[in-house]
């Protein structure tokens, strides 16, 4: 541990491997907890902390877990760096969290291999150390006997992976079910990625090409595009955007491109084509499996679970009374909600004018409403007072024997659905 260093980080490692769980069917390991510079150590929030082992206890330990750093721009004590390295050449396996991983590549040990970090930090580190593969894509990287874990969270994935490489994935189950979190979880850091690039790139020449990109994303261009506007060669190009950003460009400009669909599937009512169309995916089947590879699902379910997310419109308060219920009945009678939608229960399919029943259907439409003989003789304003009390726009009658009467379905008068035969609308959202 060093100073300064965030305390969920550093207390990971503590919660995973320093806490006796043998009665859950958890192995035990022996935790040290070393100070890799001289105490006392400060953490979040002006917490001061004591450990009880020096930077001598590495090497006696089989695997060195470096939590986060707490500066990407401060370099980290050389007492620790070489330790480190004769650990690391003793046989211990390092493992790097979040920002520790800054750690491992200032030792070297990071060099000529595959690692990952905090999205947002992982192009400072691929510019910073360009021998270091930087994959920003991955939760966790396991290279052997190197071990690097995005920000956060993405440290317990890496813990409970560490369990289960040791000793099977009925321990790191248990042990997944004591801290309640998932055993294993499914994508990357993909669909956390953020536009931004690192503040490097006012100063480089590749500045005006992204910036030029983003700019354009609603055009279709490839990289070849981009490496002619940098008068480079594509071979060159790549080499230089991924020492800059720390991703390959091609996969850089399609998550531009998703980023830049997901805000106009949350701001915008286009259609999935539209959205495709405007940025720069070739077909809509394009859009949806890149949204889906990155984001975990498609643009419709994206678009439709981040509605119903969102807080509801002052408009929709604003029709309510006190008691929260619609005190605008004109539009109720009228078969609209709030916002003049038609109401879900009011929406019908095909064959809606002859009674309720869909053309490859055999059974009434569970949504109208209908009358007894009876009641069609009933005064006009109590019909009308039951219609609004169910929230239709009118009522009417049976014939004698039930069959129905043409134009007897209840509730908005809608335009003929196109829907395929056989099929009923659903309500969207």
């Amino acid at each position: 541990m060093f100073s300064g260093g965030p305390i969920f980080e550093s207390s990971i490692p503590l919660s995973v491997f320093g806490v006796d769980r043998q009665d859950a069917g958890v192995p035990r390991y022996r935790l040290l907890v070393c100070a890799g510079e001289d105490g006392p150590l400060r953490t979040t929030g002006g917490l001061e902390l004591s450990a009880p082992y020096g930077l001598d206890a590495l090497g006696r330990a089989g695997t060195i877990v470096v939590p986060a750093w707490r500066s990407i721009s401060q370099p980290p004590p050389a007492s620790a760096l070489a330790a480190l390295r004769r650990a690391h050449e003793e046989g211990a396996r390092i493992i790097g969290l979040c920002t520790g991983a800054f750690v491992l590549a200032a030792a070297g040990l990071l060099d000529g291999r595959p690692a990952t970090t905090h999205w947002m930090y992982a192009p400072t580190l691929a510019k910073r150390y360009p021998s270091v593969h930087v994959d920003p894509r991955e939760l966790f990287v396991d290279d052997g006997d190197i071990l690097t874990s995005a920000g956060t969270a993405a440290g317990i994935d890496l813990c409970l992976h560490v369990v289960r490489t040791d000793h099977g994935s009925d321990a790191a189950n248990a042990l997944a079910r004591r801290l309640v979190v998932p055993p294993r979880r499914s994508g990357g850091q993909e669909r956390y990625l953020d536009r931004s690039l690192p503040e490097e790139i006012g100063g480089d020449p590749l500045a005006e090409v992204v910036a030029w990109a983003l700019e354009h994303l609603h055009e279709q261009f490839d990289v070849e595009t981009l490496a002619a506007r940098a008068y480079m060669s594509r071979r060159t190009f790549d080499r230089r955007f991924r020492s800059l950003t720390g991703s390959a460009p091609l996969q850089w400009l399609i998550t531009q491109r998703v980023l830049q669909a997901q805000r106009l599937l949350e701001t915008s009512d286009y259609s999935v084509d539209e959205v495709a169309g405007r940025c720069g995916f070739r077909s809509p089947v394009a859009l949806r499996g890149h949204f889906r590879r990155q984001l975990g699902s498609s643009p419709a379910s994206y678009r439709t679970a981040f509605r119903a997310r969102r807080p509801q419109d002052p408009a929709d308060r604003a029709d309510r009374g006190a008691d929260g219920r619609p005190d605008r009945p004109d539009r109720l009678e009228r078969g609209e909600g709030s916002r003049g939608e038609t109401l879900p229960h009011q929406r019908r399919g095909p064959g809606a004018e002859s009674g309720g029943m869909d053309p490859g259907r055999t059974e009434p439409d569970p949504h109208a409403i209908r009358l007894p003989e009876q009641h069609g003789r009933a005064d006009g304003a109590e019909l009308a007072g039951l219609a609004r009390a169910a929230g239709l726009t009118r009522l009417r009658p049976e014939r004698a024997g039930g069959r129905p009467a043409p134009g007897q379905v209840l509730g908005q008068q809608a335009a003929r659905s196109t829907a395929m035969p056989g099929q009923r609308d659903r309500p969207v959202g």
